[in-house]
């Protein structure tokens, strides 16, 4: 059978099930990643299921998100998760080393692996040829702990590249093409995989930034092949040795197709609050701007910063704008500081931040109230800057940098200066003094958990009840992200390893009231939510899940779910439906109470289930599409449970 790279890596990992769309399979998995937003609770799972040592070939654990120590508790948390890192082997980035993507990236991505990160641009090592995935926390405990990742067989959507990029033009005008075409629903229950003559005009950190936001299509994965552009980047990494060639057998089928011809693109531009919202930026010339932010895990890389400085190089930007540098990875930083790159973008205003995620979650260079942000990160979801009332818009370094000279949006092509020409520094470095190795076993045994007063226990989950009756706390629209579920940024995350604390913040960009309101009834029985289309896109934490679990929800029922956070919920003990007919959605109101009876036993022998609308006389025909396992899960009150109740199922040998 004639494979694709995405077929030929499922394949070889594959444990259970068929390679059908649709169909749950269990994957080996070779790899994971955590960063310390999501990672505590991955630390504490570990912890409450028992596990002595991780069973993955490789795992590592990422300082990135909540680096602003403005009180104890990043530092505290910090700490923990150093000392979890060295009680379980898993490998440690300290704080200040930089963003877990392209860090798992230079030191440890392989072709032909694996990859599960409780983040959901972990898509971005599909760069090197692997099929990496964002999941929720417990998914990622889970393959840490020697068990299998279980997913739907993605399809997989072929986009064939032909041509060059043209000057002013780069990565993230590719991604964003495809949002332009595609938006944020359009590769939910996909494995974007691209092919085709193409590719080879496009390097190895190009493929990362085009990966990367594989996230903001709704896909599983994004896939490259492993060709001699990988190659020279490993080499450049000092790992030549971990390359292997991996591409497509001549004739591989896809499931979906579409085609790019590189050299017809021009600079593209996502509008507030939305990836998925793309022009071209000669459309939107002329609005005046307050900051231009250059970084993040979506365009990371040394040539991104180095041409952002070719551009500014020898002027000063504009006296209105916030020049933010946000470098991605320590490594790169010494480089920009070794070539004269950084002295070039401080002396035209930039601010340089430390290596991290910083603005990209809202952790500091927040925009002024209703000011236009431009920015190089991957999502622009409202209020995710930091700023409530923000109005970021998403674009490549070229528009960010040429737009800061102008102090407004910019058209980078009408600048009066050459398109730059940007080298590689010809030494790479390759330094990993930040970066601690696994303790052995017989260390790792006396390493006891560091906890400071913010870490709180796990709440339990109870199982699923025979009769739900609960009113509707929340209705609401279309696109409904993680970030307005469980907020990011500094006023949020130092809180995310305490429940009860985090709990507090559920939703308060949709309903500040939400939280009380939840609390106020929980003891009689909890409550459900109606969401529209895509509920859920967005980031992979779990808090998202837990927190409103926390507070009593136990039904959530839309027209349809973004994937991870879809695992997440029945991963917690929530009920995910969707709607047979999409039109009963305008039959449920806000505080209506609904009722669904026999629940277990109606879920183990149907996909459908019955839901009355107390005191209105009307039934309506709800949709699941868990897997029988997955039923079971959800029955026992989530996965913890479940683990607990069958200790050594699905181990993978």
């Amino acid at each position: 059978m004639l494979m694709n790279v995405t077929q030929k890596i499922i394949q070889s990992h594959l444990l259970k099930g068929k390679m059908i769309p649709g169909e749950e399979i269990a994957l080996k998995i070779d790899q994971t990643l955590c960063q310390d937003a999501t990672g505590t609770l991955v630390m504490l799972e570990l912890e409450a299921m028992g596990v002595e040592r991780v069973k993955t070939e490789l795992s590592a654990q990422y300082v990135d998100h909540n680096l602003i120590q403005e009180d104890f508790k990043n530092a505290d948390d910090h700490i923990f998760l150093q000392s979890a890192a060295e009680r379980f082997g898993v490998w440690f980035s300290r704080p200040g080393n930089g963003v877990s993507h392209p860090l798992h990236m230079q030191n440890f991505g392989k072709p032909g692996k694996t990859l599960l990160g409780s983040d959901s641009h972990t898509c971005a090592a599909g760069c090197l040829g692997m099929l990496a995935m964002g999941a929720g926390g417990l998914e990622v405990a889970m393959a840490m702990a020697g068990h299998p990742f279980n997913v739907k067989m993605p399809e997989v959507f072929g986009i064939k590249l032909k041509g060059k990029l043209p000057d002013w033009v780069s990565a993230k005008d590719v991604i964003l093409e495809m949002l332009r075409r595609h938006g944020v629903k359009g590769g939910i229950d996909c494995v974007i995989e691209y092919y085709g003559p193409g590719v080879k005009n496009l390097t190895a950190m190009d493929r990362h930034v085009i990966a990367n936001m594989g996230a903001e299509l709704g896909a599983t994965g994004t896939v490259f092949p492993s060709d001699k552009e990988v190659f020279q980047f490993l080499q450049g990494q000092g790992r030549a040795a971990d390359w292997s060639e991996l591409i497509p057998d001549r004739g591989a089928k896809y499931d979906v197709r579409d085609e790019i011809d590189l050299s017809q693109l021009e600079p593209l531009i996502a509008l507030p609050s939305s990836p998925g919202k793309v022009v071209p930026v000669r459309e939107v010339v002329g609005r005046e701007l307050y900051q231009a932010y250059i970084g993040s895990s979506a365009n990371p890389g040394y040539r991104d910063f180095a041409m952002a400085a070719a551009i500014v190089k020898g002027q000063r930007v504009h006296p209105n704008i916030s020049f933010d540098i946000n470098p991605a990875s320590r490594n790169d930083l010494e480089e920009l500081a070794n070539e004269g790159v950084l002295s070039d973008l401080i002396h035209a205003g930039g601010r340089i931040h430390q290596a991290g995620c910083n603005g990209c979650i809202g952790m500091g260079q927040a925009p002024a109230t209703g000011r236009n942000s431009l920015r190089t990160v991957p999502r622009n979801f409202p209020g995710r800057s930091g700023t409530m009332e923000d109005q970021v818009y998403l674009c490549s370094p070229e528009v960010a940098a040429a737009s800061a000279l102008k102090g407004e949006i910019t058209d980078p092509r009408t600048l009066s200066v050459a398109y730059p020409k940007i080298k590689l520094p010809r030494h790479r470095i390759t330094n990993q003094a930040m970066l601690e190795a696994p303790l052995s076993v017989e260390k790792s045994r006396g390493v006891k958990l560091i906890k400071g007063p913010n870490i709180a226990s796990i709440p339990k989950l109870h199982p699923l009840p025979e009769e739900i009756r609960m009113p509707v706390l929340l209705k609401m629209g279309d696109n409904i992200s993680t970030d307005e579920i469980m907020p990011a940024g500094a006023r949020v995350l130092p809180y995310r390893s305490n429940i009860p604390k985090i709990s507090e913040f559920c939703f308060d960009v949709i309903d500040e009231t939400y939280p009380k309101r939840a609390q106020a009834i929980h003891s009689d029985g909890g409550h459900a939510i109606i969401g529209g289309e895509n509920y859920g896109q967005g980031s992979s934490r779990e808090h998202a899940a837990l927190a409103p679990r926390y507070l009593g929800l136990h039904v959530v029922i839309t027209k349809s779910f973004a994937r991870i956070h879809w695992q997440n919920l029945v991963n917690f003990g929530i009920l995910p439906l969707t709607f047979v007919n999409p039109q009963d959605y305008d039959k449920i109101a806000l505080g209506d109470v609904l009722v669904l009876k026999n629940v277990p036993a109606t879920l183990k022998k149907s996909h459908e289930i019955a839901a009355v609308i107390e005191g209105k006389n009307i039934t309506i025909t709800l949709q699941h599409k868990m897997s029988p396992r997955q039923v079971d899960i959800l029955i026992d009150g989530g996965l913890i449970n479940w683990v607990k109740k069958h200790p050594r199922v699905e181990f993978v040998e």
